[in-house]
């Protein structure tokens, strides 16, 4: 497993709670709060774009 520098978790209404981390290498991963052995992993601007598009209602049927 890649040395991952998780935040705290972002938690949406009711259960779901997300952490989203990054590597030295650029990477970012995001993962189900107490499952972080188990994430997706892809580019920040990859990331980025996912949030910004579940903050903007685009995706709300993820969290």
């Amino acid at each position: 497993m890649p040395d991952v520098h998780w935040e705290a978790p972002f938690c949406g209404e009711g259960a779901n709670c997300f952490r989203l981390g990054t590597d030295a290498d650029g990477n970012s991963y995001i993962a189900v709060l107490g499952e972080e052995d188990r994430y997706l992993t892809d580019s920040s601007d990859a990331l980025r774009t996912l949030i910004r598009d579940i903050k903007a209602g685009k995706a709300d049927h993820l969290l």
